[in-house]
C-alpha cells in the first residue's frame, strides 16, 4: 500500500529489509520464549536479584539533551499532533506507535513517514478543512518514539511467511531512517520501551539496540531509552532492568493504568483477588505510593531520571469552572510527584505544558533534575503488595462507566483511532484495558461481588443491560465494538491483551 507521501519501496529499501530479516533470525526465538515465560510467572511471587542490587554500577552518563525533562507531552505519531506537540514548549514529545496508535497498517506507515519528516524538520500537514500546519524546522522539543511491545506482531510484514515482531519492526525502521538526521539536529535517537516484565526482556531489548547500532555504524550507547515501569513484575525488577540496559537507558517512567491492568492480569487466576473500582485507585493508595517511590529510588540510585505519570485532562475553553477544578488537581498531582523525587511528568494536552513546567522549574530551583534525591528507605517488596481489596458492593455507576468507556474506546480503536477524548480526558488503550479487566474480574470473582443498588450479584445479565443502554445513548456505536467487548468479558480464560486479540480478529 503506497502512502500519501512516500512509497513502501522508499520506506523499506533492501538494506533495511536485510536488517529486519537479521533481527528476526537472531531474536525471534528468544522473544517467543520470553512470552511463554510471562504465562508461567502468572500468580507466582515476583522475583528480584539481590546480587545486582548489592553490586556497584551506574548507567551510562546522561547526554546533555536528556538531563532536563520537566514536562513531556505524549500522543500518537500523527502529523498534526506531532507538529502541535513539537511546538508546545514541552521538553520532549513521545510520539507513540503503541497504545495511542492503532496497528492498522496505514496508520503505522503514516507514523513512520511522520517521524521521518519530523526528524528533518520538514513535516507539513493539510487538514481536511484546508488549514496548513508546518513544523518549524528549528523546533527545540526533543523527539522520542515509543515502539510497540514485545507481545505484538506486524502481520503486514512477513519474513519467510512469518509476521515480524512489531517491536523489531518499529525500532529498526525508525532508527534506520532517523538516527543520523536526529544526531545532526544535536539530538539523538531516543526511545520509550513499553510493557517490559523482566530483566530477561530488558536484555532482549538491549540485544536489539546493539544489533541496530552495529548495523547502522553507530557507537554503542548512541540510542538512549526510557523504560515504562508499567507492569507489576517490572516494579520488582526495576534495578535489574536498569542493569541489563545500562549502556542505553536514560530513565524510568511510572504508568499507572497499565500497571493496574498488569496487576489484575498477574493475579487473575486467584478469583478472590478483587480490586475496588478504578476511580478509587488513586496515587495516594499506599501500594501505588510504594510503586512510584520504587521507580524513583531505582532510577536515581543508578544515575537515571524518573519521569512521573500522565495528566490526561483536556481543557475545555467553554467550561472555565471545570478547567479550574481539573487544573488544581493536576497541580496537586504533579506537586506530589515532585516531592516524591520525580524529575518530570507527562501531559496529554499543550495547555498543560506551562502549568507542569512551572511546577518542576520552581520546585527544582532551576536545576535540570533531582537525580541526587533518593526516597527514604530501601526496596520493600511487601509494600508493593499491600493491595486495597474490594470491601462491599460495587456502585452501578462504576460498572456503567467501565462499560461506557470500553465501548466508546473500542469503537474508535476499530476505526483506526488510538487516542480518544472521553469525558475531558485523553484516553488510550491502557484505559480500556484496566476497565475491561475490572469488568472481567468482577464477573468471574469467587464469591461474585454484589451490585450496590440492587444487592444482586454482578452478572452477564447486568452487563448486557448496560451495554444496551450505552448503545441507545450513542446510536453510532458499531455492533462490532459491542461484540468485541463481549468476547473480552465473557470468556472464562482471561485475554492477555485486547490489542493482540482484536488485531488478529478484527483488523485486515
Amino acid at each position: 500500500m503506497a502512502s500519501a507521501w512516500v512509497s513502501e519501496s522508499f520506506l523499506f529499501p533492501p538494506s533495511l529489509r536485510a536488517l529486519l530479516g537479521q533481527l528476526h533470525k537472531a531474536l525471534e526465538t528468544k522473544r517467543r520464549h520470553l512470552l511463554r515465560q510471562r504465562k508461567q510467572r502468572l500468580g507466582l511471587s515476583p522475583s528480584f536479584s539481590s546480587a545486582i542490587r548489592k553490586s556497584t554500577w551506574q548507567v551510562r552518563p546522561l547526554p546533555p539533551q536528556l538531563q532536563k525533562r520537566h514536562v513531556e507531552i505524549t500522543g500518537p505519531a500523527e502529523p498534526k499532533i506531532t507538529i502541535n506537540a513539537l511546538h508546545s514548549g514541552a521538553d520532549a514529545f513521545m510520539a507513540d506507535l503503541e497504545d495511542a496508535l492503532t496497528p492498522h497498517w496505514e496508520n503505522q506507515l503514516k507514523a513512520q513517514e511522520t517521524l521521518y519528516h519530523a526528524a528533518r524538520g520538514t513535516l507539513r500537514y493539510l487538514s481536511p478543512e484546508g488549514k496548513t500546519y508546518q513544523l518549524d524546522p528549528h523546533y527545540s522539543t526533543l523527539l522520542l518514539m515509543r515502539p510497540r511491545g514485545l507481545h505484538l506482531l506486524e502481520k503486514h510484514y512477513l519474513i519467510q511467511d512469518k509476521p515480524i515482531a512489531a517491536s523489531f519492526f518499529d525500532t529498526a525502521t525508525y532508527l534506520y531512517h532517523n538516527a543520523e538526521a536526529l544526531l545532526k539536529r544535536g539530538a539523538g535517537p531516543y526511545l520509550y520501551l513499553p510493557k517490559i516484565e523482566s530483566r530477561e526482556e530488558a536484555a532482549l531489548w538491549e540485544a536489539l539496540l546493539c544489533y541496530c547500532e552495529e548495523y547502522l555504524g553507530l557507537p554503542i550507547g548512541t540510542v538512549r531509552v526510557t523504560v515504562l515501569i508499567e507492569t507489576f513484575p517490572a516494579a520488582f525488577q526495576a534495578e535489574e532492568i536498569l542493569y541489563e540496559l545500562r549502556e542505553h537507558i536514560a530513565g524510568l517512567n511510572a504508568g499507572r493504568w497499565d500497571y493496574l491492568f498488569s496487576l489484575i492480569k498477574f493475579y487473575h487466576k486467584n478469583r478472590g483477588f478483587i480490586l475496588p473500582p478504578r476511580e478509587s485507585l488513586t496515587m495516594d493508595q499506599p501500594f501505588l505510593q510504594a510503586y512510584a517511590e520504587e521507580v524513583v529510588r531505582a532510577a536515581h540510585r543508578r544515575g537515571a531520571l524518573a519521569i512521573g505519570g500522565m495528566s490526561a485532562f483536556i481543557p475545555d475553553r467553554k467550561n472555565p469552572d471545570l478547567n479550574a477544578r481539573a487544573i488544581e488537581q493536576v497541580k496537586k498531582d504533579k506537586t506530589r510527584e515532585l516531592s516524591q523525587g520525580f524529575d518530570g511528568a507527562w501531559v496529554a494536552h499543550p495547555d498543560l505544558v506551562p502549568i507542569v513546567k512551572k511546577i518542576f522549574e520552581e520546585g527544582l530551583n532551576g536545576k535540570a533534575n533531582q537525580v541526587e534525591k533518593l526516597p527514604k528507605g530501601s526496596f520493600d517488596p511487601e509494600s508493593l503488595q499491600a493491595f486495597p481489596l474490594l470491601r462491599g458492593p460495587i456502585p452501578l455507576e462504576s460498572v456503567r462507566r467501565n462499560i461506557e468507556v470500553c465501548l466508546l474506546y473500542l469503537n474508535a480503536w476499530l476505526n483506526g483511532q488510538g487516542a480518544v477524548a472521553l469525558f475531558h480526558l485523553m484516553e488510550d488503550t491502557a484505559t480500556a484495558e484496566i476497565a475491561r479487566a475490572q469488568l472481567w474480574q468482577w464477573l468471574f470473582a469467587q464469591p461474585t461481588p454484589l451490585q450496590k443498588e440492587t444487592q444482586e450479584p454482578i452478572s452477564i445479565r447486568l452487563y448486557e443491560k448496560l451495554i444496551h443502554e450505552v448503545q441507545t445513548q450513542y446510536p453510532t456505536l458499531s455492533s462490532q465494538a459491542a461484540q468485541l467487548l463481549r468476547e473480552l468479558l465473557y470468556t472464562p480464560t482471561f485475554i492477555p491483551f485486547l490489542t493482540t486479540y482484536a488485531y488478529q480478529r478484527y483488523i485486515p
